[in-house]
């Protein structure tokens, strides 16, 4: 994502030679700080973006393992894009896993920006709609909601960002299977699909089908 990183160190360069340059009228001061400015928000969105993955095409944006722990309990863990491993102990029948996909208005995609993605959080269901009501569930973050974020950027400053469109959200979910593997896609004009990655996995989805 250096695509807005770099430009935003080049406008910084530019404006530390406008406001530290010799000849240090007020007006050259001010369009200095406007620079410093601009090359901060710059800055800014390219941290953003660094939380989303580029969605080219569909590919695999995660796997799963899942081994059972005991009745409705699941060790589960997630590979994710960027190379992560993580462990959750989903409770449930099922698992589910959602994202978050940024997409850009005109004229951005006039312009080929790719559509983004970045995985939200991972939780468990039940099929019985009473222990879904009424049941201990298990929920689990996997963004930091600390870090900075377009959507915040958009809701607090529309303004500024009138060119991206972060209002769009997919899940996908399967039943938990002892010994299940599982891979999630995300089409870059469709939503999350999940599907099993063995036979083992298809084999034993198509016979709770």
């Amino acid at each position: 994502m250096n695509w807005l990183l770099l430009p935003a160190l080049l406008l910084g360069l530019f404006a530390l030679v406008l406001l530290f340059g010799r000849s240090g009228r007020w007006l050259r001061r001010l369009l200095g700080l406007c620079c410093v400015a601009l090359a901060l928000l710059l800055a800014a969105l390219g941290v953003s973006l660094r939380q989303y993955l580029r969605l080219d095409q569909a590919l695999p944006v995660a796997t799963l393992e899942a081994t059972a722990l005991g009745p409705q309990r699941f060790a589960v863990l997630l590979h994710d894009a960027s190379g992560d491993t993580r462990r959750f102990e989903v409770l449930g029948d099922q698992w589910q896993l959602d994202a978050r996909v940024l997409r850009w208005q005109l004229p951005a995609l006039l312009a080929g920006v790719p559509p983004l993605y970045r995985l939200e959080r991972l939780s468990g269901r039940y099929r019985d709609i009473d222990q879904e009501r009424e049941a201990a569930r298990s929920v689990f973050a996997l963004s930091n909601r600390n870090a900075l974020d377009l959507l915040t950027l958009q809701q607090q400053y529309p303004q500024w960002l009138p060119f991206v469109d972060t209002r769009y959200g997919s899940g996908a979910y399967l039943p938990l299977i002892d010994g299940g593997h599982y891979e999630v896609m995300l089409h870059p004009r469709g939503g999350l699909v999940a599907r099993g990655s063995d036979d083992f996995t298809r084999q034993a989805l198509d016979n709770r089908e």
